[in-house]
């Protein structure tokens, strides 16, 4: 095959009857540069053959390219608009309502908003076929997937299979268990309550255990597993230890990455720069959440989330944190709505798409 290469020279003018015919067998060298240049010329095929392209002045050349070069440099810059250069993803979770009347449409209605990437909070007893066709034909990836610790200890090899079948890369445990769940329901308040304030360091450390040798198995498939976290994770153990520090410390990065919810650490008054510093690489996943001011006499769980921008999470020193962590993927999650809610989760795009940090 042949290949031609094009160098674009300024030559200086040359009369007609003295260009070198194309079909000549011993083409002439182009002439040399001289102070009068102005045509612009092409060497073809790298045979020294001259060819005249456009009547140009340099001055026109030297415009033309400097238009063209600040073109691409605000293309590059309208790409790179989205925080960390990665797409603006959303949790699914943010339309468990719209999901379930209309899964296909609703799919098609987040990826209109300009979203790309979408993390699952359930199937809506949808097959896994079924799920990748949808995604595929709203021109969304589905990256991940969300299924509390109750359910995994259920069906670890059955939600493996579904989550290949689906093309996940992702599966993140999102909510603790125990390792007796008959103590759940004694605890006064129930499982709920128990979660929120009676999880022990063992309790942690047994979840620890099962996020490793769970993780171990998934990625032998090819699937990385996570652990998200609420506020839960940060109520005091006793001696300064908290349930984030003790996953942290007893999960084995290589088998378990972490999901912050950089909105669920700032309710429960902790930083999510500081741990975006102290442990760069074990979070592949942020979860990008605003909260409304704090209620008198509230829980950190009780936080209200709401449009981004309009709250008391400040992201744009997160994001900037971020950068250098080894985050992969970020997810917009609005649990609650004042208005519509794809109106409102437009705003949240919006406002990421925008962000430079």
């Amino acid at each position: 095959m042949l290949r031609y290469r094009l160098y674009f020279f300024l030559l200086p003018t040359i009369p007609a009857s003295s260009n070198p015919s194309r079909h000549s067998a011993s083409p002439r060298k182009p002439p040399k540069l001289g102070k009068q240049a102005k045509p612009l010329y092409a060497l073809k095929r790298l045979t020294g053959e001259a060819i005249r392209v456009n009547q140009i002045t340099r001055r026109t050349f030297l415009k033309t390219g400097a238009a063209a070069a600040a073109a691409l440099k605000l293309g590059e810059r309208a790409l790179m608009a989205d925080p960390l250069g990665l797409p603006v993803g959303l949790q699914l979770y943010s339309v468990r309502k719209l999901l379930p009347n209309d899964y296909l449409g609703t799919l098609k209605q987040v990826a209109a908003i300009g979203y790309r990437e979408v993390e699952a909070a359930g199937f809506y007893n949808h097959s896994a076929e079924e799920v990748k066709a949808a995604m595929s034909t709203a021109g969304l990836h589905c990256v991940s997937a969300h299924y509390p610790m109750g359910e995994l200890q259920k069906d670890v090899d059955g939600i493996l299979k579904y989550a290949k079948a689906v093309g996940l890369s992702y599966v993140i445990c999102s909510s603790p268990s125990v390792a007796d769940p008959s103590k759940l329901a004694s605890y006064p308040g129930g499982a709920g309550k128990y979660f929120r304030d009676g999880m022990t360091a063992d309790d942690w450390r047994w979840n620890c255990d099962q996020f490793n040798e769970i993780g171990k198995k998934y990625k032998a498939e090819g699937i990385q597993f996570g652990y998200h976290n609420h506020t839960t994770e940060f109520h005091d153990l006793g001696g300064g230890l908290n349930g984030f520090e003790v996953l942290l410390k007893d999960t084995n990065p290589a088998y378990v990455t972490l999901e912050m919810d950089c909105g669920w650490v700032s309710a429960a008054g902790k930083d999510p720069i500081a741990f975006l510093k102290k442990y760069p690489g074990r979070f592949s996943m942020l979860h990008i959440k605003d909260l409304k001011p704090v209620t008198p006499g509230s829980q950190p769980s009780e936080r209200h989330s709401t449009v981004l921008g309009k709250g008391t999470v400040d992201y744009k020193p997160i994001f900037a944190a971020a950068k250098t962590a080894g985050v992969k993927h970020y997810f917009v999650e609005q649990e609650e709505f004042d208005g519509d809610a794809l109106d409102e989760l437009k705003q949240d795009y919006q406002y990421l798409h925008a962000m430079r940090v």
